[in-house]
């Protein structure tokens, strides 16, 4: 899959580089979405290719950490809206949300600590896949937001991950508002780890992933592991969230305020006047 479905014939959707033995990057597999024209949007081909490439990093013994990234402009747009209201069928959607949330999940399960590295927009999904790696790092000119309120659909499935890591109060507000919010705010919440000069982006990334790579496997899938425990403890059932949020946001496609505002954004347009107020 990570050939198949790209955006040319030459380029696979997602890119994988990993470290060479005795480099200072041995144990660290990068990997990074490839629809820069589309700003990375999570297609369900891009979904695919992005999950296989994470089951193989799961199953590779000489992966300690991975780097997500994203490469042209952005980190990651959300999903294709273009794609998304290519299809009416609500049951499309709902499988479309489900394969979202399974490869969140992916992240999740993966025994390795994921990074992700982030630089322009992280947007609905996009802010979704930051909030669901165990990691992150920021440019200072990255932003943030859960923007799907603003087109008629509620963010269903970021708020996922959203609410367990930045809490209820400051998700409900990216969720309710759709406003972005800067590097320095995504760090203040918790979204990200750190915040460094777009110049030193890479070297803080860099540097992040080298030191959890000089740790044991071992100690590393079993922290992860426990972390996911503790968080089941703590009352939050990912897998049923997930469950519920995809059954929500495939709902919330069919209303005519999603499409309209949907449409209206696809084609540069200003947004209409709700129908359902």
């Amino acid at each position: 899959m990570l050939n198949e479905q790209s955006t040319s014939v030459e380029e696979p959707l997602v890119l994988a580089s990993k470290g060479s033995p005795g480099s200072p990057d041995e144990g660290i597999l990068r990997l990074a979405l490839n629809r820069p024209q589309q700003f990375n949007a999570l297609s369900s081909g891009l979904l695919a290719a992005l999950d296989e490439a994470l089951v193989r990093a799961g199953e590779d013994p000489e992966v300690r950490v991975v780097v997500l990234a994203g490469t042209g402009r952005a980190f990651c747009a959300g999903h294709d809206l273009r794609e998304m209201r290519a299809h009416e069928d609500e049951a499309w959607l709902r499988n479309l949300f489900n394969q979202c949330g399974a490869l969140m999940q992916r992240i999740g399960e993966l025994p390795q600590p994921v990074v992700a590295r982030v630089h322009g927009i992280a947007t609905a999904a996009g802010c979704q896949l930051v909030a669901a790696c165990d990691l992150a790092v920021a440019s200072t000119e990255a932003r943030f937001a859960t923007s799907g309120v603003n087109l008629g659909l509620f963010c269903s499935t970021p708020a996922v991950p959203l609410i367990a890591t930045v809490g209820p109060k400051a998700a409900a507000e990216m969720l309710y508002t759709g406003e972005f919010i800067s590097a320095e705010q995504a760090a203040r919440i918790g979204l990200v780890n750190s915040v460094a000069a777009p110049e030193a982006l890479d070297g803080s990334v860099d540097a992040l992933a080298r030191r959890i790579a000089r740790q044991s496997r071992h100690a590393l899938a079993s922290g992860k592991r426990l972390l996911a425990q503790l968080r089941q403890r703590a009352g939050f059932a990912t897998a049923d969230a997930y469950a519920l949020a995809a059954e929500n946001m495939a709902r919330d496609m069919m209303s005519c305020d999603a499409r309209a505002g949907i449409d209206a954004f696809n084609a540069k347009q200003p947004l209409p006047a709700w129908q359902h107020r």
